[in-house]
């Protein structure tokens, strides 16, 4: 095998392996024509249509991440109650408050997690993501008060340090929404 197509296949692996997934869940079948066919198409995808590789800087710890779904299960059961109540007791007049919350996340993948989850949960939409300053915008209800900001921000920061526990190579960077120019800039008194 050529060193071009080794790199190939280890470097795009994980977009071979989930282009055959969905090509197997597509076609519904796990026969042999069907998992041959799903294996070239996906490496005929990868060739014609490069992408770079997926640079995976995270590490998997399988209790923090069994530990991560069964707190999201827990936060959705949770907040669908929460959600729930406020629709059949304001109705419309709900009150809601878009929150800037700091991330700890450093990796695109990371902070993908984190917004999903925290759009998964109920009453949460991530509306923005700051990829430069590290920062989620994030739609909650319901937010009446200064203390329900506090607490739905502290409720999306506990998702990033799951997500941080569950998936990362080493430990995260402080982030407190600044701009790492603005930091400097402040620290030299400009």
């Amino acid at each position: 095998m050529s060193s071009a197509a080794r790199s190939l296949t280890v470097g795009h692996a994980p977009t071979i392996g989930w282009l055959w997934l969905l090509w197997v869940l597509l076609w519904g079948s796990l026969s042999a024509p069907v998992l041959i066919s799903g294996i070239a198409v996906a490496v005929g995808v990868v060739v014609m249509f490069p992408l770079p590789p997926l640079a995976s800087h995270v590490a998997l710890r399988p209790v923090r991440s069994v530990r991560l779904v069964g707190l999201l299960v827990a936060d959705v059961l949770a907040s669908a109650v929460t959600v729930g109540w406020e629709a059949v007791r304001h109705g419309p007049k709900t009150s809601a408050a878009v929150i800037e919350v700091p991330l700890r996340a450093d990796t695109d993948l990371m902070v993908t997690a984190v917004a999903n989850l925290t759009t998964l949960t109920p009453g949460t939409l991530v509306l923005e993501i700051d990829r430069r300053r590290r920062l989620l915008y994030v739609h909650a209800l319901p937010v009446r008060d200064r203390a329900d900001v506090e607490h739905r921000r502290r409720e999306v920061q506990s998702a990033d340090r799951r997500v941080v526990a569950a998936l990362a190579t080493g430990p995260p960077a402080p982030n407190d929404g600044r701009r790492e120019e603005d930091a400097r800039r402040e620290e030299d008194g400009r």
